[in-house]
């Protein structure tokens, strides 16, 4: 599949839905002359509000360089990333990273999680941070779905991986980000647990309407996503939907 025919089934599948996040001519370059690295080279994606993506490519691809993009936690050499209409260049430091916590939820391979604190205390602290109180009816529905209701006064020491990566997705859904970018979130867990995970991660994207962009490796995991979208070389290659 060319990129022009790629360009235009994303054009044909966004069309029904309203676009929450759009990259235009997004580029990353490190080094300059003949070391010059294009980590991405020219990047245009719009993702529809509910959309649940997977950006697939091999390593050195310049997938993680596009999610760091997208989440605003690093700037482009040229581009923009827009999330619901707002420039996220246009953004200094303190009002980025105010932005991030209310409007993009993260989950990460290694789950990042605070060891001293339970797992309740990890889902609310981003929340805290900006001296919001959370919504602890939501919270716990949110925690009920992942399965997580008698474990919320647990440490993360005493959990499961797969455990873990739920207190993980639920501390990304807690603030209802408008996205979540999902950075190899069953990397460090058996398939069973991958799967297991990837199903609430989509159920519960659905259920509170999370517009959800995941990287994986996994072309298992991949095919649990709504659409697919291939980057090789710093480029978009290759997209397509999933039914």
């Amino acid at each position: 599949m060319n990129r022009k025919t790629a360009h235009k089934m994303q054009t044909d599948r966004i069309a029904g839905g309203k676009v929450i996040l759009r990259a235009e001519g997004l580029r990353k370059y490190y080094g300059s002359g003949q070391t010059k690295v294009r980590a991405l080279d020219g990047v245009d994606l719009n993702i529809r509000q509910g959309d649940f993506v997977a950006v697939v490519g091999t390593s050195g691809s310049g997938k993680s360089t596009l999610l760091n993009m997208l989440g605003g936690l690093d700037t482009p050499t040229a581009g923009s990333v827009k999330i619901g209409g707002t420039e996220l260049s246009a953004l200094n430091g303190d009002q980025a990273t105010i932005f991030r916590r209310k409007q993009i939820g993260f989950v990460f391979q290694n789950y990042n999680l605070i060891p001293v604190l339970t797992a309740w205390e990890n889902i609310v602290f981003p929340i805290t941070l900006d001296g919001r109180k959370p919504d602890e009816d939501f919270i716990l529905e949110v925690a009920k779905l992942l399965g997580l209701n008698d474990k919320l006064d647990s440490l993360p020491g005493t959990l499961s991986g797969g455990q873990q990566q739920r207190v993980a997705i639920a501390r990304a859904l807690a603030s209802k980000p408008s996205i979540i970018l999902a950075d190899e979130p069953t990397g460090n867990l058996d398939s069973k647990t991958s799967n297991d995970v990837i199903g609430l991660l989509k159920m519960t994207g659905h259920e509170f309407r999370q517009t959800i962009v995941m990287i994986t490796h996994n072309p298992e995991i991949a095919r649990m996503a709504d659409r697919i979208i291939q980057i090789e070389d710093g480029r978009i290659v290759e997209e397509y939907p999933l039914d």
